[in-house]
């Protein structure tokens, strides 16, 4: 799954300096980000300015604040179309060398039961899903990174919080705590999901199987064994289904009802009248990326669960070669 692409000389512009390319654009729009951070406190403070006072704010002031957002992320949508074409890109090459070295040891692999679906359709979602979780998980080191010195020296417009009182750095404690506390909510609440995800495609492809010796053999695909075969796909999903349920229920009460509770610890200082409405937003926005950074596990483990099943079964494809080859490599007395 990895040295077919990494540790092959063949791909080493698109795995070693693709990868370098990726992570640094990453970076670059993790860094436009923060500018968008820092133009909403100044263009708040300007709202406010505008509506505490009529004609305090001429109208070309306001104009060249919505300009300079207008500029700000004219860049960062070049950026991400371009990005977003390169790891298409990047994506199937890895597909490509994942099929070239599974279809090089065919012979060792084609008994395993659904091996044509495993490397026609694994190996592209193995792909990318490995990229995308590792860009998700390397923005949420870069973006945390950016945003929480940010947020420490925001802080420091937050003295107190309420029923508990004077917390120094307190929003960068509240949004760790938040995080801790959903990601191991949601790994508890879902731990029985990769299991389930990887019976799931056992019992489709035996379903698969049977319907496509049917094509070929009457014999095959009778409608009693059919019949047998659907109800194990059905009971799976079923199982599956109610297993989701648990875990969604915990997942979106968690993600909706911790939208308040930044609102909640800048109440005291938000009814004094400590903060400014720029320097609110700029509090609000940080602690949101931070709080997000945080909560990468909380927001993949779907993803996270569905590579697992895939790299079980793509596993299995190895350990199959691994064996195959050791058995060849065994001196003939």
């Amino acid at each position: 799954m990895f040295k077919s692409f990494f540790l092959d000389r063949r791909w080493f512009l698109w795995s070693i300096v693709g990868s370098a390319i990726i992570l640094y654009v990453t970076w670059y729009k993790v860094q436009i980000d923060v500018e968008v951070n820092e133009w909403f406190g100044s263009f708040y403070d300007l709202i406010q300015k505008a509506l505490a006072k009529p004609n305090a704010v001429t109208f070309d002031e306001f104009l060249a604040g919505c300009i300079e957002f207008f500029n700000i992320v004219s860049v960062y949508i070049i950026i991400a179309v371009i990005l977003d074409f390169f790891v298409r890109h990047y994506v199937f090459r890895w597909r490509t060398a994942m099929n070239d070295y599974y279809m090089k040891h065919w012979d060792k692999i084609s008994h395993i039961e659904g091996a044509s679906q495993r490397v026609q359709e694994d190996t592209m979602r193995f792909a990318r899903i490995v990229e995308s979780l590792g860009v998700s998980f390397m923005r949420s080191l870069m973006t945390l990174v950016a945003f929480l010195p940010i947020l420490w020296t925001l802080s420091e417009n937050v003295t107190e919080l309420p029923w508990i009182g004077s917390v120094d750095r307190s929003l960068v404690y509240l949004a760790i705590i938040s995080a801790l506390f959903g990601t191991v909510l949601l790994a508890i609440v879902g731990i029985r999901l990769p299991g389930l995800e990887f019976k799931n495609q056992k019992v489709e492809a035996a379903y698969r199987k049977e319907l496509v010796f049917g094509e070929d053999n009457a014999h095959r695909a009778k409608p009693e064994t059919v019949k047998d075969l659907f109800f194990n796909v059905r009971k799976n999903y079923f199982n599956l289904y109610r297993h989701y349920l648990y875990f969604d229920i915990a997942k979106w009460s968690y993600i909706q009802y911790t939208v308040i509770v930044p609102y909640i610890a800048l109440g005291p200082a938000i009814i004094s009248g400590a903060l400014t409405l720029g320097v609110l937003q700029q509090i609000l926005r940080a602690f949101g990326k931070v709080e997000e950074s945080f909560q990468f596990l909380v927001h993949s483990w779907s993803t996270i669960v569905e590579l697992m099943s895939i790299y079980k079964r793509l596993r299995a494809f190895e350990v199959q070669i691994n064996d195959a080859i050791d058995v060849e490599s065994i001196p003939v007395e």
